[in-house]
């Protein structure tokens, strides 16, 4: 090559680089800018009303993330709000996961092809009827970690945490060519406390992250003096009137909006034992178009449930002779978006109320067809395999472990001790967490459980060497109010029989993080024992579509479809389907496996092609 073409080349060579770095910068640029008004939010300078709604990216699966996003679209939403759940993307300290349904990224960047602005909640601590209000349970291992206050060790975990949710989505905010329009700090702070200096140092938090756009609170309308960070926007939870929202807005933000009701609830979320909640639509259209009119901005809570699959249901817990309320598997929260991800009543009552407010030209897009649903044949689950004949090695203590003790975040854990018989006596567990089957040598003799508040029962013990196991079930961690700080899990004191405490324990952690396996064979002593089973069976579907698993004739246990964990199920309601999604069936074999703890004869399972969510047994 000689000297003029190389000079030619080396010139090409130069200019496409600086083209390539100008297509970057350009990408890279501001699209937009999104600001407070006095009276309304500014998006590029112009008036902006939020019409948004909350769904939860970990309770879709993500094969259907797009379509629930093109249902808010269809109702009228321009924005969606969701948290970001640390315990989802840190299951273990340092241990960060935001791939497959945890892609918090991906599901931002979706929403932004769906033509969606995002609210973004990291908080981290979120509530949602979630595991631990969204804390990773391990934060209970730390001696004298304090969530939610200026504890060192709880804010050097906070910081790791928000720096890696900062790489993930900090360069999706808006002031960055992304669809994040607002960022919340802390979450419903003002019904737990009062730190200013506290809510300062997440403000900082977040800022290091690099979370530089708008920033936010918001708590209930009781609470926003407590919860609000001067500076920032006060937003409202659970106040509709628009007058009222205005005046408490202004109070606590120098005298001037703009005006957000960040969670407005159509309805409500379900507990094991308790009615199912629903709220007509026609209760709350007129308060819809209300807020609408007086030009508020709004976020639906929620907007879609979808469900809470494997064992990241949480718990509400008052205190003193109040219940212990574990949440259920189903987060349908009678939402205009149902579980299953369909149109409701309430979202077409929604939808025409909204389409009043559209921008002019901007007609709303056709409703999409409901998502076909069908019965499964019946089921007949015959692989079979006794709970006590799969145990792993155990870990040895002369006291009980706790679940965090023994390094688990969630499922079961087996204790056993061996005890003296010959003569009835009264077992005590003092502090249970949740729910226990009791055996004695193998034989199911009773449960016990939190909600009841029942911690005693009376065995009678055959003579000689008897072998007492107590299976207890963590049926969700605290998720609101004072008691986050007491949610460890499993035997959280002692066992005593007639008052003396039974030492000398093998605990079997069952965490069930990956569904198990039942390999051809039988387990005939199970039904006569009454143990807990794991029932499996392999069925054949030509064409997949939603269905609904009817375990009205089972006890209480969970469920896995090809490797997917359900959630739990209980007969005594109101919950008493389980949604699989057409997502997580194929065309062909399909596997199944039922860990049932009560009933271990039951082997036949039918399906519906519709929930069944309202129904209380005894």
């Amino acid at each position: 090559m000689d000297f003029s073409l190389r000079k030619r080349f080396r010139h090409f060579l130069l200019l496409s680089i600086l083209s390539a770095c100008c297509l970057v910068a350009q990408a890279q640029a501001p699209r937009h800018t999104f600001a407070l008004g006095a009276e309304s939010f500014l998006l590029d300078g112009q008036p902006f009303q939020m019409i948004s709604g909350e769904l939860h990216y970990p309770r879709i699966p993500r094969e259907a993330w797009r379509s629930r996003l093109k249902m808010a679209k269809a109702m009228g939403l321009n924005t969606i709000g969701t948290y970001v759940f640390w315990n989802a993307h840190e299951p273990q300290p340092g241990q960060y996961d935001f791939k497959g349904n945890n892609d918090v990224a991906a599901f931002v960047r979706m929403a932004q092809e769906e033509g969606l602005w995002v609210v973004l909640r990291p908080s981290p601590y979120v509530c949602a009827e979630w595991e631990f209000g969204g804390y990773p349970y391990w934060l209970q291992n730390v001696p004298g970690l304090k969530v939610r206050s200026q504890e060192p060790q709880y804010v050097a975990a906070y910081r790791r945490y928000i720096q890696a949710v900062g790489q993930q989505l900090a360069p999706l905010q808006v002031n960055h060519g992304g669809p994040v329009l607002m960022v919340q700090v802390e979450n419903e702070y003002g019904s737990y406390g009062s730190d200013k200096q506290y809510l300062a140092l997440n403000q900082q938090l977040f800022q290091q992250a690099g979370f530089d756009g708008l920033l936010y609170t918001c708590d209930p309308a009781n609470d926003v003096a407590a919860g609000h960070l001067p500076g920032l926007l006060p937003a409202v939870n659970g106040l509709d009137q628009p007058r009222e929202v205005k005046a408490l807005v202004r109070a606590n933000h120098n005298g001037q909006g703009p005006y957000f009701i960040a969670e407005w609830y159509p309805a409500w979320f379900d507990w094991w034992g308790a009615p199912h909640h629903t709220v007509p639509a026609e209760k709350y259209t007129a308060r819809l178009d209300s807020v609408l009119k007086a030009g508020l901005s709004i976020n639906l809570y929620m907007f879609h449930g979808g469900s809470t699959r494997g064992f990241m249901n949480g718990a509400n817990y008052k205190g003193g002779t109040t219940r212990y309320e574990p949440q259920v598997s189903s987060y349908d929260y009678d939402a205009p978006l149902d579980e299953a991800g369909n149109a409701t009543p309430k979202f077409l009552a929604f939808r025409q109320v909204i389409a009043k407010y559209r921008p002019a030209g901007q007609p709303l897009p056709p409703v999409p067809a409901a998502r076909p649903a069908a019965a499964l044949p019946t089921l007949q689950l015959t692989r079979v395999a006794s709970l006590l004949s799969r145990l792993p090695a155990p870990v040895v203590s002369s006291t009980p472990l706790t679940f965090e003790g023994l390094r688990q975040a969630y499922g079961f854990v087996l204790y056993r001790a061996t005890v003296r018989g010959g003569r009835t006596q009264l077992l005590k567990i003092t502090e249970l967490r949740d729910y226990a089957v009791v055996l004695v040598n193998g034989q199911r003799v009773g449960t016990l459980d939190r909600r009841l508040n029942q911690d005693s029962l009376r065995l009678a013990l055959p003579k000689g060497p008897v072998q007492l196991d107590i299976l207890v079930e963590n049926m969700g961690r605290i998720n609101f109010g004072k008691y986050l700080l007491e949610n460890t899990k499993g035997i959280t004191q002692n066992v005593r029989l007639d008052g003396r405490e039974v030492k000398d324990w093998r605990m079997y952690r069952l965490p069930f993080d990956t569904a198990p396996v039942v390999a051809q064979g039988t387990a005939p002593t199970s039904a006569a024992t009454a143990a807990p089973v794991l029932r499996s069976a392999t069925f054949t579907l030509a064409t997949p579509a939603d269905t609904y698993l009817d375990m009205r004739a089972w006890g209480k246990g969970c469920v896995w479809v090809n490797g997917h964990h359900l959630g739990r199920y209980w007969a005594i309601g109101p919950q008493q389907t389980l949604y699989v999604p057409a997502e997580w069936l194929k065309k062909g074999a399909n596997d199944i496996t039922v860990l049932e703890l009560l009933k271990p004869q039951q082997a036949t399972l039918p399906s519906l092609a519709h929930p069944i969510l309202s129904e209380l047994q005894p």
